[in-house]
């Protein structure tokens, strides 16, 4: 598969670039992207929701009134979950959402997304970016000629520049990652993926 690589101006490079099918052309796996999204966002989770149950309560032990004769039901101590303020019954604890998948599935699912914005068009090769200083301006006009300013955009690069990362940061819809970050649930919420021509070796050789 050959994509023509675009520079900065979102002009055409006169240059080519051949993509491995085996990583940008697979029948996608749904079920491999369904399963390493969910890790993803698990993974993300605090899991530090906490309720107090009936003994966890501060107040008196002291049963409240007699067992019979009332003509309404039996009645421990306030801190019944019955009563108002006291505790929660089978309540959130304390807990760890995350699970692991096997790194053949993770990569598989990896595949099938890049799959899947090869195939929806919405994945282009860039010459390499670099920028000397953080400016947001300058990266919202490299996104205003690559007509990517109004879409959640994703940035695939080989190495991490700490300037281009600063000048995307406040970025609501755009994010710069590395090739050795890069996860499905990123590539899937993104509307529009640009690959800087030197991730493509490292994405190749981490999804081989």
């Amino acid at each position: 598969m050959e994509l023509s690589i675009i520079n900065k101006d979102g002009k055409d490079s006169k240059k080519k670039v051949e993509l491995s099918d085996a990583i940008y052309g697979i029948e996608p796996n749904d079920h491999a992207i369904y399963l390493d999204v969910k890790q993803y966002l698990a993974n993300q989770r605090q899991g530090t929701a906490k309720t107090k149950e009936r003994a966890e309560i501060s107040g008196s032990t002291r049963k409240i009134k007699k067992q019979k004769g009332t003509g309404t039901a039996r009645a421990g101590s306030i801190k019944s979950p019955i009563f108002r303020g006291g505790g929660t019954v089978f309540g959130p604890k304390p807990r760890d959402y995350s699970f692991k998948l096997n790194k053949k599935l993770k990569k598989l699912a990896r595949r099938s997304a890049l799959s899947y914005k090869v195939k929806d068009g919405a994945l282009q090769v860039i010459e390499d970016l670099s920028f000397d200083q953080p400016k947001t301006k300058d990266f919202v006009g490299i996104l205003n000629n690559l007509k990517s300013n109004d879409k959640k955009t994703l940035l695939i690069v080989g190495d991490l520049n700490k300037n281009l990362y600063l000048s995307s940061r406040n970025l609501q819809r755009a994010k710069v990652v590395t090739a050795s970050s890069l996860n499905t649930y990123d590539l899937m919420n993104a509307k529009s993926v640009l690959v800087a021509e030197g991730a493509l070796e490292k994405i190749e050789s981490i999804l081989s």
